[in-house]
């Protein structure tokens, strides 16, 4: 049987690579998560995208814009060029990466440095559309018990 293979540039099928993210499987790394956002993105899996964002970012999400672009492109590929844990915490990393697609406009290519911080064992993106308003000495908005400067403030 012939298993098609996942939109994340895995070269796994989509069953055995993203397909048990967007199934419930949590995601182990920061690595992992970007790759199962993009295939999310290819897929129409809109509610993954949400979900898979920082909770206090969630609600400042344009869905409908997310749904639109999703549906109006045509994903052309991901590549994953590094992926680093900081050096502060292991509970925080970044993903750099570069994802392509066409659209009306013709041909892009989107390069990124994501930000992501694991908390109670699942990975979250931390949007950089929409900053995390927090002062240095305020507790972190990520949920995790610290302060925003010894935290997710280390991303920024």
């Amino acid at each position: 049987m012939n298993m098609p293979i996942c939109p994340c540039g895995s070269e796994h099928s989509y069953a055995q690579c993203c397909g048990l993210y967007h199934h419930g499987q949590l995601p182990t790394s920061a690595e992992q998560l970007m790759r199962s956002r993009y295939s999310a993105y290819v897929l129409g899996l809109i509610d993954y995208v949400v979900a898979t964002t920082l909770p206090i970012q969630q609600q400042t999400l344009d869905r409908a814009g997310i749904d639109a672009w999703s549906r109006s492109s045509q994903w052309l590929g991901l590549t994953v060029h590094e992926h680093q844990i900081t050096a502060q915490s292991p509970d925080h990393a970044w993903v750099r990466f570069s994802a392509r697609w066409r659209d009306a406009q013709g041909e892009h290519q989107h390069d990124e440095r994501s930000a992501f911080v694991r908390v109670n064992d699942r990975w979250y993106f931390i949007d950089p559309n929409h900053p995390l308003m927090a002062g240095r000495n305020d507790p972190c908005p990520c949920g995790r018990a610290a302060k925003f400067k010894k935290c997710c403030a280390v991303l920024i």
